[in-house]
């Protein structure tokens, strides 16, 4: 059970794809502009993330490990990430139309947002058990959702700020996110504090 929590703590906080891997920066950079577009965007990817590793961890060790077909991995976890990021903008147009909407062109992007196919393939190298790889998965999904919202927070309050025209804009965004990026450093301590 420890290790299990080591596992998600870790995905939210020590190992964050978005702020400490730097995967999944394009919805960062892109949708974090609005808390709401930001909460949306991180539920969706977390809920990808969460199936598409029940789908993907599956598919490796019954199909492509047993048959050798290891060297086709990557093409088939796109295929399937492809799928359920279909299913997801199907689902979200038609009970939820108003984030669909505002997701725009970022949602079917998930699709080739590395932040997802980073963690189905981590999980399977890491040599994560299903529970592991699905914990794994969770931790990932919510530092991403965690990870947008902050940074939802952090641009509202840039814009409300004066700041000099050569950094409005992307510069004081990347400035920002490498602050939010370095303050996550300090998460490193936890770990191995939980394992003294």
């Amino acid at each position: 059970m420890k290790e299990l929590i080591l596992i998600l703590m870790g995905g939210v906080l020590v190992n964050n794809y978005v702020l400490q891997r730097f995967l999944g920066i394009c919805p960062f950079l892109g949708v974090s502009k609005k808390f709401n577009q930001a909460t949306g965007m991180g539920v969706a990817v977390t809920f990808v993330m969460l199936c598409a590793t029940a789908v993907t961890y599956p598919i490796q060790k019954l199909v492509l490990d047993k048959n050798g077909l290891g060297y086709l991995q990557t093409i088939v976890f796109i295929l399937v990430i492809a799928a359920l990021v279909q299913f997801v903008e199907i689902v979200l147009k038609k009970f939820i139309p108003a984030l669909h909407k505002s997701l725009g062109v970022y949602l079917p992007l998930i699709t080739t947002n590395c932040a997802v196919l980073g963690v189905t393939i981590n999980n399977i190298t890491d040599g994560y058990n299903f529970i592991e790889s699905m914990v794994s998965s969770l931790g990932v999904g919510l530092g991403f959702l965690l990870a947008m919202i902050l940074f939802a927070g952090v641009r509202s309050k840039i814009e409300n700020c004066p700041s000099p025209n050569c950094i409005k804009g992307l510069p004081i965004t990347l400035i920002a996110a490498s602050i939010v990026s370095m303050a996550f450093l300090g998460f490193s301590g936890i770990v191995e504090a939980m394992l003294a």
